[in-house]
């Protein structure tokens, strides 16, 4: 097998996509990765970050692969969980309160950092609208965090999420009570389910 069908194999693993690091890993030359994407079998989606020629460009799974401590959250959770029809302008992701966010800030990323107790609360793996799979806090916890002080979403979006949580058959009551009470917005979320329910 030649490196160009071992970095092939990998892609077909990966949905479609590579990165430098794990072509490094694999034993293979970056020197192939360069030759498949000057003959156009694969082309370079972000720094580190190669994809299929002919693949979708999921922006948010290539976010997952540069940055693997990033939390997809806030309103950018909302839409992976289908709690908000609004595409976000841009990507809100949640990183330990140690991380240096100097990179991912130059994406565009709307970052925010949490301690390690509630850092790693409500994590879940979901895919993005093209199927990748990638990590975001879960619908509860993300309803939680819009209501927190930090957060500047949108009043609109906010009453939307709510009332397309409460529609749903998977809602878990007593554990948005619970992350409400750990993340200090149980006034807030009270005022809102005591309208909805």
């Amino acid at each position: 097998m030649t490196n160009s069908e071992k970095i092939l194999e990998i892609l077909k693993r990966n949905n479609g996509v590579v990165t430098s690091a794990e072509v490094t890993e694999a034993g293979i030359s970056r020197g192939s990765l360069k030759h498949l994407v000057d003959t156009g079998v694969i082309e370079r989606a972000a720094r580190g970050v190669y994809q299929l020629a002919n693949a979708w460009d999921d922006e948010m799974y290539h976010l997952q692969v540069r940055y693997k401590k990033g939390i997809f959250s806030g309103e950018t959770a909302l839409y992976l969980h289908d709690l908000t029809d609004r595409t976000p302008m841009r990507f809100q992701m949640t990183f330990p309160s140690s991380y240096n966010l100097t990179n991912v800030k130059s994406e565009n990323v709307k970052c925010n950092r949490v301690i390690k107790e509630l850092y790693e609360l409500g994590v879940v793996e979901i895919r993005t609208p093209i199927g990748n799979p990638v990590k975001a806090y879960n619908m509860e916890r993300s309803l939680c965090d819009i209501l927190r002080k930090h957060s500047d979403t949108d009043i609109q979006i906010v009453t939307d999420a709510f009332k397309r949580y409460i529609k749903r058959n998977d809602k878990n009551v007593p554990l948005l009570s619970e992350y409400a009470k750990r993340l200090r917005v149980e006034a807030k979320l009270r005022s809102y389910l005591e309208v909805l329910l």
